[in-house]
């Protein structure tokens, strides 16, 4: 595609503001031509989907875009933005501009902002909403992301659609189930996306405290990074935790964490290249997390059962280093006699 066709001063304002820009250009991998990001601020770096540090502003991409060897600007999406992209490939006629009859149905149902992919043989919708953690994201010739990928922006608006970007939750999550349903039937043994995680935070981390790797967990939540190399690895560790006993939920993710004895809040909300270092830190997390607790799975029960503590070399109480409140009275608690205690249905 050439650079005069594209027209972006049409992409929304919204999206233009956040600094997730890379730029672009068509590189031979393996014989396959492939749309590579750079960096905008260091052209010859090439950009990387968890590192907010080599993205930069819209206005900084647009420039460099506009010099010889790059083809276009593209926007990183990333667990602490509201957007998701749903790319249809292969769905237009790039001579008439007919689109096939089940992308249409798609774009029908998002009904958000739509615009011509660079080769002008697909199309991309832009909504505001997060799929489900763990699930499939590519299925024939629908992909959809919310982090870990970028799209080249053209800002060749189809006409007939939205010129701002929706809030299309639930047809996003109907869209995904109806597409993927198959996959998602039998999900691999032990691992897939968690349902909503309905526990208050305070529950939640008496389980954590109470799991087989619970003692580890107390440590690094009181502040203890005495097994690590450095704090930054023990915040990783808590957050990688944190990551499976929330769902992948980022924002609990950061409630939690600053309530633990690791937090630094100087460290976390330090600005680092557009993000920040607490942010940086969740989302490398969540890009690696594979497993999520789900409540009332066997497998993922946090307290061993009876028989399946005997023969365990007995772990001595760890009763210290808790706050005198209701939580720290809880955790003290889980800590002492966490494998003894069951909950009994009223």
């Amino acid at each position: 595609m050439k650079k005069s066709a594209l027209d972006l001063e049409r992409i929304p304002r919204e999206l233009k503001a956040r600094p997730q820009w890379v730029v672009w250009r068509i590189e031979n991998r393996d014989g396959k031509p492939t749309k590579v990001p750079y960096t905008p601020a260091t052209p010859g770096r090439k950009a990387k989907a968890d590192d907010p540090g080599t993205w930069g502003t819209f206005e900084k991409a647009q420039g460099v875009a506009q010099t010889d060897g790059f083809s276009g600007v593209g926007y990183e999406f990333s667990f602490y933005d509201p957007f998701c992209g749903v790319d249809l490939d292969k769905c237009r006629n790039p001579d008439t501009g007919e689109i096939e009859s089940w992308a249409k149905d798609i774009i029908r149902q998002l009904n958000s902002y739509t615009e011509i992919s660079p080769s002008g043989r697909g199309v991309h919708v832009l909504v505001k909403g997060k799929l489900p953690p763990g699930g499939p994201r590519r299925k024939g010739q629908v992909e959809m992301y919310d982090f870990g990928r970028y799209f080249t922006m053209t800002g060749l608006h189809l006409e007939g659609t939205p010129t701002s970007i929706e809030d299309r939750q639930t047809e996003l999550t109907a869209l995904h189930n109806a597409i993927f349903r198959q996959e998602r039937k039998e999900p691999p043994k032990d691992s897939g996306p968690s349902p909503s995680i309905d526990l208050a935070d305070s529950e939640l981390l008496d389980r954590a405290h109470g799991a087989a790797n619970g003692e580890k967990f107390g440590k690094l939540w009181r502040g203890d990074w005495s097994e690590y190399r450095s704090q930054s690895e023990a915040d990783l560790a808590l957050c990688s935790m944190l990551a499976f006993w929330t769902g992948a939920d980022p924002a609990r993710i950061d409630r939690l964490f600053r309530q633990s004895g690791l937090h630094r809040k100087d460290k976390w909300d330090r600005p680092t290249a557009g993000s920040t270092y607490g942010a940086k830190t969740i989302e490398k997390v969540l890009s690696k997390t594979k497993e999520f607790y789900t409540p009332g799975k066997r497998s993922a029960e946090p307290y061993p059962s009876r028989s399946q503590g005997k023969g365990r070399k007995k772990q001595a109480p760890i009763t210290t280093g808790f706050n005198l409140t209701d939580l720290g009275n809880a955790q003290r608690l889980v800590a002492r006699h966490g494998q003894d205690l069951r909950y009994c249905y009223p």
